[in-house]
């Protein structure tokens, strides 16, 4: 099997590298890379092409997954006090004025 061959692969694999491609290309990154990362991700959490042999069958780690949410929370926490106090204060107010705009019409 040359290399970049995708035969050995299942289909939910492939929906999986599709999509993943899909969410690098909506952040700018370039079809070519895009596809490259998505298959590394593919083969990180599932150890390869699931088709046939004795790996088959074998359950994902999800462990690209998981980064999302310890990286979920980075911009929020280098945020200042004062920066996050001001922000809530904001959106309490919109929230005010959405509500009074709602209840007269």
């Amino acid at each position: 099997m040359p290399r970049g061959d995708k035969s050995k692969y299942t289909d939910k694999q492939e929906r999986k590298a599709d999509h993943i491609a899909e969410g690098y290309e909506d952040r700018g990154v370039s079809e070519k890379e895009a596809e490259r990362r998505a298959w590394a991700t593919v083969n990180k959490e599932s150890g390869g092409g699931n088709k046939s042999g004795s790996g088959r069958g074998k359950p994902d780690t999800h462990s690209s997954a998981k980064r999302g949410g310890k990286i979920g929370g980075a911009a929020s926490a280098s945020r200042s006090a004062a920066a996050k106090s001001a922000s809530a204060k904001k959106a309490a107010e919109t929230r005010k004025r959405n509500a009074a705009h709602h209840v007269s019409h």
